[in-house]
């Protein structure tokens, strides 16, 4: 008796370029890896690599060089927007932190008062 084998086909997605490019600009404006944004967006890290090189700015990491003119209003809006979400993490892991500190810093109430045996 023969067993007959199941396999799984996989079914190829096909993504339009303003996808694609929303992907990157994500990507390269977020701070974090590819590999973090490429789980966020189910695909694979090497996809976010490949349409870089295709929809990024040609300069290093998609960031202004140098003397370049900044970006539309809307560009740096959207940065500022970027970094107050980052800043409003930061404080909230602070004060988590923070709070986490004097938990563990307090001392234990097992009734020994320091004493060991």
């Amino acid at each position: 008796m023969k067993v007959i084998k199941e396999t799984a086909v996989q079914v190829r997605r096909k993504f339009d370029d303003a996808f694609k490019r929303e992907a990157v600009e994500n990507w390269l404006h977020s701070g974090k890896s590819a590999a973090v944004i490429a789980e966020e967006l189910g695909l694979k890290a090497n996809r976010l690599y490949a349409w870089k090189n295709i929809f990024a700015p040609a300069d290093a990491g998609g960031k202004a060089a140098a003397g370049a003119k900044p970006g539309s209003m809307a560009d740096l809006q959207s940065q500022l927007d970027v970094a107050h979400r980052e800043l409003r993490h930061v404080r909230e892991q602070c004060t988590i932190l923070k709070k986490t500190l004097g938990i563990l810093s307090e001392p234990s109430l097992n009734g020994m008062n320091g004493l060991t045996r």
